[in-house]
């Protein structure tokens, strides 16, 4: 139990240190990667991350909400292989509206303030990414898989 909290813990502080994460959809079998700025609750139950109607990875997830996120803070030096880390989250999103959207943006905004402009446009959707699990690595080989769904 005491290493599933310190990685609680660890998961949080990535996610504080890291604005971009790689989104990861799918169309007809044909897997889509996108960079998105994104926001995690406290919890680490939800991600939330932004894109225009119009975007492919916004026709992706309404045709199949299965996405998959990957955060990670590596800095494209040796040092990555000992000790950076990646966490993938995988679960489904949707896009939220309301007073849940209201909440979601508040925390979205506080991290990303710079995106106001962009979230506020009528052709912006704010989704919630509902993470069944994460699947972290470290320490190059070291994988532990963390679920946040009871």
């Amino acid at each position: 139990m005491k290493d599933l909290e310190s990685m609680r813990k660890d998961l949080k502080r990535l996610f504080a240190s890291q604005r971009l994460a790689v989104l990861a959809t799918q169309h007809g079998g044909e897997p889509y990667t996108s960079l998105v700025a994104f926001t995690a609750r406290d919890d680490l139950k939800q991600l939330f991350f932004a894109t225009t109607r119009a975007t492919r990875k916004y026709a992706n997830l309404t045709a199949d909400s299965r996405v998959a996120m990957l955060i990670d803070n590596r800095s494209n030096e040796a040092t990555d292989f000992r000790w950076a880390m990646a966490a993938t989250a995988i679960g489904k999103a949707d896009e939220i509206e309301g007073h849940e959207k209201e909440e979601a943006l508040k925390l979205y905004l506080a991290k990303h303030p710079h995106l106001e402009e962009f979230v506020s446009s009528p052709s912006c959707a704010l989704l919630r990414f509902s993470v069944d699990r994460y699947y972290v690595a470290s320490r190059f080989q070291k994988v532990i898989e963390v679920r946040v769904k009871p």
